[in-house]
């Protein structure tokens, strides 16, 4: 019962994620085969560290692609690459050329992009997105930081808010019914911003999935093989990007808590897997407004993510750490990370 009550919880979480993937143009539907490749994955390597949708890739992948078909191509792409990376086991080796300076700072970068995207819907509907952000911010300091509490409770009470005020929620009218089904989408291959967009969720996602799957591991009290996750969380991404779906990948799992991580895990990605393939996210998506997620962006952008990552870039490298964090808000990781390799060539010639 407790794996069971851990999963449930881990999908709480997840579905207004899965709304925030929506509202980006990605399909419910096709992000069923990403979880349902995550179980297989997970099942095979006996990994603790399940997948799901993460606001910050969704945001990114999202702010990246110009249209509907960018998005799902960048996704798509990111899925192919992280197949082989991980497929040859070259996270460790990636990790130790980028260096925590580097890596973290990217991370923080990631915090500062998803602030911003709270504040922009914030200013898009005030009074829902002022009532997610109040109770988000809120319930993270009276209940210990806990992330499960904070988007749920926020959500919740944002959705109130809208149907208080009899304002149906903005992404009802966005809801495309005609997507939500499993068919290749057209696949754009010649535009820079989807390689640059697949560049920079590559980034992001080989740095996520190391430390995601890493803290769930801790949890768990059992070793992750970040290549395996990497692995299967490619799989999943490639699936649901050729057919129009979102991103997924390691996320900080409560079910590396429950009794039996393993089971727990895997329970969590069928019961998502089912409630995509059974439609029901497009249902909810007509009641709950996009904007009743700022809460938990601004939250995990501006109060988790960047302060734990600034302060580990800072003491590995204060210089290159506020460099890679700036240009990676201004721009995106992949930027981030090349600019950061150059500045410590450079510092290296002049001997810094």
């Amino acid at each position: 019962m407790e794996n069971l009550l851990a999963a449930i919880a881990v999908v709480i979480n997840g579905i207004p994620q899965g709304l925030l993937a929506m509202s980006f143009g990605f399909a419910a539907l096709p992000s069923a085969l990403a979880f349902a490749s995550g179980l297989t994955g997970a099942f095979i390597f006996r990994s603790v560290a399940p997948i799901s949708f993460q606001a910050e890739s969704i945001v990114l992948a999202g702010t990246m692609g110009k249209d509907r078909f960018e998005r799902c191509t960048i996704v798509f792409l990111t899925g192919i690459i992280m197949i082989v990376v991980g497929g040859l086991g070259l996270i460790e080796p990636t990790i130790r050329f980028i260096g925590p300076a580097i890596e973290n700072g990217m991370m923080a970068g990631v915090g500062v992009i998803l602030a911003v995207v709270a504040v922009n819907m914030l200013k898009k509907s005030p009074l829902v997105g002022a009532s997610s952000m109040l109770t988000a911010v809120l319930v993270y300091a009276f209940f210990d930081g806990n992330l499960v509490y904070t988007i749920v409770t926020s959500v919740v009470l944002a959705t109130a808010v809208s149907l208080a005020s009899r304002k149906r929620a903005a992404l009802a009218n966005a809801v495309d019914l005609s997507i939500e089904r499993i068919r290749p989408i057209k696949l754009v291959l010649n535009s820079p911003s989807v390689i640059r967009g697949t560049l920079a969720m590559v980034c992001f996602q080989i740095g996520g999935n190391i430390v995601y799957a890493g803290i769930t591991g801790g949890m768990a009290g059992v070793p992750v093989n970040v290549d395996h996750v990497t692995l299967y969380s490619g799989v999943g991404d490639a699936l649901s990007g050729f057919f129009g779906g979102g991103p997924v990948e390691a996320i900080i799992s409560g079910t590396g808590a429950a009794p039996d991580p393993w089971i727990s895990g895997m329970l969590m990605m069928g019961i998502m897997a089912v409630i995509l393939a059974a439609r029901l996210l497009p249902v909810l998506a007509r009641y709950i407004p996009s904007e009743s997620i700022a809460g938990f962006l601004f939250v995990l952008g501006a109060i988790v993510a960047f302060p734990i990552n600034i302060r580990l870039a800072v003491a590995a490298d204060p210089v290159l750490a506020g460099v890679v964090t700036v240009v990676t808000a201004a721009t995106d990781p992949f930027i981030g990370l090349v600019t950061g390799v150059v500045m410590r060539w450079l510092f290296g010639l002049a001997g810094m």
